[in-house]
């Protein structure tokens, strides 16, 4: 796990470590970013048990007509 403090951007309070995901040569790896400011006065305030905000969607590709030979 990463050890560095995160800071809110928009307030600079500290908030909790999140673990997100990507996709590096086929295998997924961790990585953390900082989580949500729950600081009722800031501009980016998320309350308490709030779902988290939408990461970009995927849609799944089409399938591909392949023939063997």
């Amino acid at each position: 796990m990463d050890r560095e403090q995160r800071f809110c951007p928009a307030c600079g309070q500290s908030v909790q470590s999140v673990v997100r995901r990507h996709k590096t040569l086929g295998a997924w790896v961790p990585r953390w970013v900082a989580g949500p400011c729950h600081n009722p006065k800031c501009e980016a305030y998320v309350e308490e048990g709030a779902p988290p905000p939408e990461q970009h969607a995927r849609t799944p590709a089409p399938p591909t007509d392949r023939r063997e030979p």
